[in-house]
């Protein structure tokens, strides 16, 4: 296999914070390394539109801190198709580029393990505030979105307290509800509803009745998206119980913000990993890092598998919440 020489980087599908540090670990250990770097923007939209452009020390300069990307990110319908594949493809190799790094989520991995069959030597790094891919115990940006709802949780309770009322936070997790069973933990939430397990809101609403027959005069119940709307949460609870819930919908702001030191030492271990593991001759894997370690998992595999639910900490959760 030749040697690598010029690689690029681009971010795809949903920010998440970090993703500019992963950036700037590419960038910069590529340059170590005495490679030439070239950075794509607007993820693969930007790819087939030939938005290429050679990347320096300077050029990943003050983002570590950062939220969101410089790299802009983009869906991009076409390519989805074998000819838009093929395009992509064509348009790394008209910039003599050997290796491309591709940040982003499941269907940023399923971009990077074509451009792999068509011969371009890829990596994957997973940024996703979800959490949801398989083979690293966590995505880029899922430490800084906990974060963000638990503090926002915080705010919540302060005045649900002081109006003894319950409240219902809808959170992102449209698939997975990682955010929701993190945040609820760490939160102390009273209910998390997830999609992985079932739930019926009869029996929350006479757990929350039992609850206040004891004296407790507020709750928080965090929603992942995919479990159900909070506003047809709160509407339910009312129906079946009496009491109001209060809803707050969350939505992008999960998603800005600066990231966490882990999010960045995250990014920046996995960034440089994949770079040094291009130039050992590894490709169409995504890096990950399970149990501390660092580990580099064949694309096929990790997009064809869930990643497994907490159930061990979910049920903590439900111990810890009388």
């Amino acid at each position: 296999m030749a040697a690598v020489k010029r690689i690029a980087v681009l971010t795809s599908g949903g920010d998440s914070q970090g993703m500019n540090a992963a950036v700037r670990a590419v960038v910069r250990s590529g340059l170590v390394h005495g490679l030439e770097v070239y950075g794509i923007q607007r993820g693969y939209q930007g790819l087939l539109n030939g938005e290429i452009r050679e990347m320096d020390l300077r050029s990943v300069g003050d983002i570590l801190q950062r939220g969101g990307t410089i790299l802009q990110t983009a869906r991009c319908q076409e390519f989805m198709t074998p000819e838009g594949q093929r395009r992509g493809a064509e348009m790394l190799r008209k910039h003599n580029i050997d290796a491309l790094v591709v940040i982003g989520g499941d269907g940023s991995y399923r971009g990077a393990q074509k451009l792999n069959e068509l011969g371009i030597r890829t990596m994957g790094l997973p940024g996703t505030i979800d959490n949801d891919i398989a083979f690293t115990d966590f995505t880029i940006g899922f430490d800084t979105a906990v974060s963000i709802v638990v503090d926002a949780i915080n705010k919540l309770r302060d005045t649900m307290t002081s109006h003894e009322r319950t409240s219902v936070v809808e959170v992102m997790g449209r698939h997975c509800g990682h955010i929701a069973l993190y945040a609820g933990l760490a939160s102390g939430a009273e209910v998390i509803l997830v999609p992985e397990v079932p739930f019926d809101l009869r029996e929350i609403a006479a757990k929350l009745r039992e609850s206040a027959e004891k004296g407790k005069r507020h709750s928080i119940i965090v929603v992942a998206e995919g479990a159900g709307k909070g506003e047809e949460v709160a509407k339910k609870l009312t129906e079946f119980c009496g009491i109001e819930p209060r809803t707050t919908v969350l939505g992008h702001i999960q998603r800005g913000g600066s990231p966490t030191h882990n999010d960045r030492i995250l990014a920046s271990r996995l960034g440089d990993f994949a770079v040094r593991r291009l130039i050992a001759g590894d490709s169409g894997k995504a890096c990950g890092v399970i149990k501390g370690e660092l580990v580099a998992t064949d694309f096929d595999i990790v997009v064809n598998t869930k990643k497994p639910f907490d159930m061990e900490l979910y049920e903590l959760a439900m111990r810890l919440s009388q």
